[in-house]
C-alpha cells in the first residue's frame, strides 16, 4: 500500500526535480508553484492533506470554481497542463496510482488572429519614410527589411553587415534555440539596405551590427519600437501596431498571394506547423478575387437582353 504523502511535500519535490531534472527555467518554476499552491489551497478547504486523497471531481471542481470566477481560457488550459505533468511525477514515483488529472480535458481555446497591416497600409508606412540622411534611410531600410524577411525583432537587432548578402539577396539569421535559417530579402529592402549602408559608411559608422543607433552602437528591442511608433504617428490613418506584427503581415500577405503554408513556415522559422495556420485567415478582397478568377460562373459577362430596348 502506498504511504500517504502530504500534498504540500510532494509539490516541494515535484519543483526540485523539474529544476535539477529538466532544467526549467525560474519563470516555468515559478508558474508551476502558483498553480499548484492554489491547488495545494482549495483542497486544504476541502480538508484535504494527502496526496492519496485527491480525487478527480476535487480537480473538476477547482478548475469549474476558476472558470465561474472569469479565469481566462488560456490560464484554465495552463492549470491542468500544470496538473497533469504534476501528476504524471508522481504517478512514476509510485506516490498515486494512475495520473488522475488526465481524466479532465482541456477547454478549447479560441484561436486569435494576429494584428497585421494590409498591403496598401504597409505600403503607405514604407514610402512615408522619406529623406537622405543616415537616420531616415536606417528607418527605411529596418522596416523594409523586418517586412520583406518576417524576422523577429530580436534576429533583426541581432544582425551584423556580414550576415546580409546583398549580391545574392539573402541573410542568415540566427532564431530561437541558435537555430540559422535563410531568408530572402525582396529588391525593395536590398535598394534600401544599399542606400543606408553606403550613408553610413560615408559618417564613418564601424560597427559589426546591421542596425545602428544614433552612438553608433547595436540597436535594441526597444529602440525597434520606438522607431515604428514615431514612423506611424507621421501616417495619418494609420492604426498602431507591434514591430512583431509586421512579420505577421509578411506571413498574412505571402498567404495571401498563394505561397505554400510549409514555404512560410520554414520563412518565419517555426518548429511546427500549427504556429504557421494562425495566419491562414483571409481578408474579404483575397476570397472575392480568388472565387472570381475560379468559379465558372463567376466572372461571365452579362449580355444584354433582346427584350430591353
Amino acid at each position: 500500500m502506498t504511504t500517504a504523502m502530504r500534498l504540500d511535500d510532494c509539490i516541494e519535490m515535484f519543483l526540485a526535480a523539474r529544476k535539477v531534472g529538466r532544467g526549467g527555467s525560474a519563470r516555468t518554476i515559478e508558474a508551476y508553484r502558483r498553480d499548484l499552491r492554489a491547488l495545494s489551497q482549495f483542497l486544504r478547504a476541502q480538508g484535504i492533506v494527502h496526496v492519496q486523497d485527491v480525487r478527480v471531481v476535487h480537480l473538476r471542481s477547482m478548475l469549474a470554481q476558476e472558470v465561474q470566477r472569469g479565469m481566462a481560457k488560456t490560464s484554465i488550459a495552463r492549470r491542468l497542463s500544470c496538473y497533469r505533468t504534476f501528476f504524471d511525477y508522481l504517478a512514476k514515483e509510485g506516490y498515486v496510482e494512475h495520473n488522475l488529472a488526465r481524466l479532465l480535458t482541456m477547454p478549447k481555446l479560441d484561436k486569435k488572429v494576429p494584428d497585421f497591416y494590409y498591403q496598401e497600409e504597409m505600403k503607405a508606412l514604407l514610402e512615408h519614410i522619406r529623406g537622405d540622411d543616415l537616420w531616415s534611410l536606417r528607418d527605411r531600410a529596418l522596416l523594409e527589411f523586418i517586412y520583406a524577411t518576417g524576422v523577429r525583432v530580436s534576429e533583426c537587432v541581432a544582425l551584423d553587415v556580414s550576415d546580409v548578402d546583398l549580391r545574392e539577396g539573402g541573410a542568415l539569421v540566427f532564431g530561437k534555440g541558435g537555430k540559422e535559417r535563410y531568408v530572402i530579402v525582396g529588391q525593395a529592402a536590398l535598394d534600401s539596405l544599399r542606400r543606408y549602408l553606403h550613408q553610413r559608411s560615408l559618417a564613418e559608422f564601424h560597427h559589426p551590427a546591421l542596425f545602428i543607433n544614433r552612438r553608433g552602437g547595436r540597436l535594441t528591442d526597444r529602440s525597434v519600437r520606438r522607431i515604428l511608433d514615431k514612423r506611424i504617428q507621421e501616417v495619418a490613418g494609420l492604426g498602431h501596431i507591434s514591430p512583431h506584427a509586421i512579420r505577421h503581415s509578411f506571413a498574412t500577405h505571402l498567404l495571401d498571394g498563394g505561397a505554400d503554408l510549409r514555404v512560410v513556415q520554414e520563412l518565419l522559422g517555426h518548429a511546427s506547423l500549427s504556429s504557421t495556420q494562425i495566419y491562414t485567415h483571409t481578408t474579404r478582397d483575397r476570397l472575392v478575387r480568388v472565387y472570381q478568377s475560379a468559379h465558372p460562373r463567376a466572372a461571365l459577362q452579362s449580355k444584354p437582353d433582346h427584350h430591353d430596348k
